[in-house]
């Protein structure tokens, strides 16, 4: 397979659903009311439920496998600087930051409409050579 080409951009939009958020706590294990119960949430500061942060980061892997067949993440280093929310669309967006020895740096980010981050970081991608 052909590297990624550094300053290759990726960028998809999608609304999460509660539902969603409700089976990624079946799947993962994590039913912390602040993800799963609208009315716990709305007794927090955040007034209803965010997302779990591994959900969102799994929408960016599949948009990574997606736009890059054959590579496979090696690391990831993430921030979740602000919530996401059900029924809001979220930008997620991936560039290419570099590339070199077999491995790809791509930098990472989910926003809002407002443009805020509620998922910042960086991952590493690595292919076998052809």
């Amino acid at each position: 397979m052909a590297p990624p080409e550094p300053g290759t951009v990726v960028v998809r939009t999608r609304v999460f659903s509660q539902e969603e958020f409700d089976r990624f706590a079946v799947l993962s294990g994590d039913d912390n009311p602040i993800h799963v119960d609208p009315e716990y949430a709305a007794t927090t500061w955040f007034e209803r439920p965010v997302a779990h942060g591994m959900l969102l980061y799994s929408a960016l892997c599949g948009l990574l496998c997606e736009a890059f067949p054959g590579t496979t993440q090696a690391e990831q280093h993430l921030m979740f600087p602000r919530p996401t929310f059900t029924g809001e669309e979220m930008t997620l967006r991936a560039e290419v930051i570099g590339v070199s020895d077999g491995r790809a740096d791509v930098a990472v980010e989910i926003t809002n409409t407002a443009g805020e981050a509620t998922l910042s970081g960086e991952c590493v991608l690595k292919w076998e050579a052809s």
